[in-house]
């Protein structure tokens, strides 16, 4: 994944994307973040439907930060999505949620999540694990077409 690979956040809570963008800010992470407020806007994105159909505007993600529990369509829903269409069912996904729950750990990676991490409770842990995204997805991992 380059500096110019958008990075697309499936996030519904303002608080919780406020805390996201300032630790990308603080880490000096460079990619474009790309927010989408619920399920159904997750999947337009993706698809390049509705307000997304201009590529060049709104380019697939080379990665993709899910939260599980969202309006209009779940995380799951959003992931089982990716996973079944083309081009985008490659994307790495990486499940950033406040669930622990074994369950929802267990049905994520069925449903073919890369990776799951518990959203930390304060500024501080997020920016540690925002890091860690960045020295792992970002600089390390390789996507298709790079």
């Amino acid at each position: 994944m380059n500096e110019a690979s958008t990075i697309l956040l499936v996030e519904d809570n303002p608080d919780d994307v406020e805390l996201i963008r300032y630790a990308f800010a603080k880490a000096g992470i460079p990619n474009p973040l790309v927010v989408a407020t619920d399920g159904d806007d997750a999947v337009n994105y993706v698809s390049g439907t509705h307000a997304y159909t201009d590529r060049r505007c709104y380019p697939h993600p080379a990665l993709v930060l899910l939260d599980l529990k969202l309006p209009r369509r779940s995380g799951f829903e959003v992931l089982d999505y990716i996973r079944q269409h083309k081009p985008i069912k490659t994307v790495p996904v990486v499940v950033l949620t406040s669930s622990n729950q074994p369950e929802d750990i267990e049905a994520a990676y069925a449903s073919g999540a890369n990776s799951y991490l518990v959203k930390p409770v304060n500024r501080d842990g997020l920016l540690e694990m925002v890091k860690s995204i960045e020295a792992y997805w970002i600089k390390i991992n390789r996507v298709t077409g790079e």
